[in-house]
């Protein structure tokens, strides 16, 4: 029941000609600010379940086990301490909900003997919106895992008080929707990995080069051999009746490539690999022929 609908309720029953026929607690009394008091506590408890239904909620358990395994040393001790009590997604989910719906309609029947019915819909409204929603998510949404990992005894102390009620609806929810611990997909993951690559250039953690690398990796398994290859006639090489001259050193040095294809007569009659650091001990001035040099075979397979 709505707060406002419950204080109705509550004021119709305490009228006089209503079934209770109560009356207002005088204000300034003992007992007026011991309803003060239990008022001000069910807000704040209700503002307490609502910001960790959204703080713990929203922690996946890959999040944790992330964080436990790369955190610092703070945040691998509030994963450590929050992550057995995610693991049971749906019976903490009930917990927190239930204990927040019975702080909420606890709410209007104190404030409706402390005041008269329109200022309690007021008081109610303006206390749980503020105190009881807004500021609690908020922080939450913030400091999710801190605030969870501190408050981790209470929620063990109220999971196991409402277990009569969580455990089978939590088993039940189990049963009907799974549990929401799958891991990355691989689109997900490029994705994220694109993110970065955004942001490289802006101070981020990763470079555009490492990037670069990770969504390469990720795309081995997509690739064909033929993507990944190059169209002879784009590559460069040597004949091997050629001369490693001042020119053909610089056209090696240029290309920057640690392996050269060498030819022989036909540019597509691959023969051999130069290695570019076997060429250190030859001096261009004497214009060494490339078949004077060592030529690495290329292991050829017969086709089946």
């Amino acid at each position: 029941m709505h707060p406002v609908n419950a204080i109705m309720a509550a004021r119709e029953l305490m009228e006089p000609g209503g079934r209770l026929g109560a009356e207002w607690i005088p204000f300034g009394s003992i007992e007026w600010f011991a309803y003060a008091g239990v008022s001000c506590f069910l807000v704040l408890f209700a503002g307490m379940m609502s910001g960790l239904t959204l703080g713990l909620m929203s922690l996946s358990l890959v999040d944790l086990e992330i964080l436990q395994r790369s955190g610092t040393p703070t945040e691998k001790k509030q994963a450590t301490a929050i992550l057995p009590v995610v693991q049971k997604q749906h019976q903490l989910l009930v917990t927190l909900l239930l204990c927040n719906a019975a702080a909420m309609e606890a709410l209007p029947i104190y404030l409706d003997k402390m005041f008269n019915q329109y200022l309690a819909i007021i008081l109610s409204v303006t206390f749980v919106l503020a105190f009881g929603e807004v500021i609690p998510q908020a922080i939450c949404t913030r400091y999710g895992l801190a605030v969870g990992a501190n408050l981790v005894g209470v929620v063990r102390v109220l999971m196991v008080i409402c277990y009569p009620i969580a455990y089978p609806i939590g088993k039940v929810l189990d049963w009907v929707l799974g549990h929401n611990d799958a891991l990355f997909r691989r689109a997900q993951l490029k994705a994220l990995v694109s993110i970065h690559s955004k942001e490289a250039g802006k101070g981020g953690e990763l470079t555009h080069d490492e990037t670069t690398i990770i969504s390469g990796a990720l795309d081995l398994t997509e690739k064909t051999a033929e993507e990944a290859m190059t169209p002879i006639e784009s590559t460069f090489s040597l004949d091997v009746n050629s001369k490693l001259d001042w020119e053909a050193m610089g056209k090696i040095l240029a290309r920057g490539h640690s392996r050269v294809p060498v030819y022989s007569g036909s540019p597509k009659n691959i023969i051999g690999l130069l290695l570019v650091k076997s060429l250190l001990t030859v001096r261009p001035e004497t214009e060494t022929p490339v078949s004077a040099v060592s030529i690495r075979r290329i292991p050829r397979y017969a086709s089946i």
